[in-house]
Formats: C-alpha cells, sequence, structure tokens
C-alpha cells in the first residue's frame, strides 16, 4: 500500500514535468495523416524487466523503478531530467547489453525510460537498483500512428492492427514488435492525450 501512495504522489509531478521534457530526435521519411515512417537517431535508456503477465502491474511497478532511478536513486544521488514520451514494447528475445518503452520477454515485462542526450553510458550514475539496467538503442527505422483516447488494450490492439495494415500497402517489412507510446499523465482527459503505436520496419 505504501509504495502505492508514493506512486501517486509522484506520477503527477512526473508527467508534468515530462510535458516539457526531451523527446526521441528523429526525421520524418513519410508521412500519411496520422501515420509516419521516422529514422530515430541512437539513445540510451534505463529499463526494468517486471516478472508479470499483468500488463497495468507491469506498467506500473517497472515505472516506479525507473522513476525512482532518476528522482535520484542512483550511487551519486544524482537527478536527471525527464524524457517523453513513456513507451511499452512486447518482445520474444532482449538483447541486455547495452528506448521510456514496456518490452513484453515471455510472462515477464520490460519497461524502459530514454535518458537525457546529455548523458552517455560512460557519465550515467550507477542504479542503486540493481534490477535497473542501463544500455544502448541504436538508430532504427519505425513505423507510426497517432491517436488519442484510452489507454487500454484494446485501443493499442484496434491501431496496431490499422499500423500493420498502412505499412503493408506502403511496402514496407516489419523489423520488430510494436511499441506503445504514451506522453500524457494518468490525469490527462482521454480525447486530449497523444498516443503512438510505433513499429521497427525495413
Amino acid at each position: 500500500m505504501r509504495r502505492i501512495l508514493l506512486s501517486l504522489l509522484f506520477i503527477p509531478c512526473f508527467f508534468q514535468n515530462a510535458a516539457m521534457a526531451e523527446e526521441p530526435k528523429y526525421k520524418v521519411i513519410v508521412s500519411d495523416g496520422d501515420f509516419e515512417v521516422r529514422l530515430y537517431e541512437p539513445y540510451i535508456v534505463a529499463e526494468t524487466i517486471v516478472d508479470t503477465t499483468d500488463w497495468d502491474e507491469a506498467s506500473n511497478e517497472g515505472f516506479r523503478r525507473l522513476a525512482g532511478y532518476i528522482f535520484g536513486g542512483n550511487t551519486v544521488k544524482q537527478k536527471i531530467s525527464m524524457t517523453a514520451p513513456v513507451t511499452t514494447e512486447r518482445s520474444q528475445k532482449i538483447a541486455m547489453t547495452a528506448p521510456v518503452e514496456t518490452n513484453r520477454q515471455g510472462s515477464s515485462v520490460v519497461v524502459r525510460f530514454m535518458m537525457p542526450s546529455e548523458w552517455t553510458l560512460e557519465t550515467l550514475p550507477k542504479p542503486n537498483d540493481t534490477r535497473v539496467v542501463l544500455r544502448s538503442v541504436s538508430a532504427r527505422k519505425l513505423a507510426v500512428i497517432e491517436f488519442s483516447g484510452r489507454w487500454t488494450s484494446d485501443n493499442f490492439r484496434e491501431h496496431t492492427e490499422e499500423l500493420r495494415a498502412w505499412i503493408t500497402t506502403k511496402g514496407f517489412t516489419t523489423a520488430g514488435d510494436p511499441i506503445e507510446a504514451r506522453y500524457n499523465a494518468p490525469f490527462i482527459p482521454s480525447f486530449l492525450r497523444h498516443n503512438e503505436v510505433l513499429i521497427p520496419v525495413e
């Protein structure tokens, strides 16, 4: 219960700061209404794996761990600026070597925050929580659909299907699993929310 109350306290502050936060840098290659193909530059993430099949539970727990890290839960108690969006990504395999995202691995979910571009893997402080890992994400091409509305599995699934169909009509080939991106706080009315589904393409 205490963890839930703490999360409720810092989530509004988190997203208020995120409203003016740095976002991943990219170049638009194709623009077609609500659809785009973007070439994203490399960036660094903090990520954590949550062992549960409950998507909401995993997202909340992963968010709490990563927010703890950027709010000073690291070896030098350094606060790290917010970025946007918070994203969730489903995948069968994750290379734990070197974007925020959530990524399903079997019965687990991986949640990610992008780190501000001023930091490198060498300069970022080490997380106190050993479940939080820092790694780099290579440049990649992503097909994107933008939409508003509630953060429900059905809503994201519907737009994922629309994006897959659009990718096929444009002659691209998918090269990875869908990423669910959320740009706004939970208290923002659903019709004002900026959401995206992104799929790696070739």
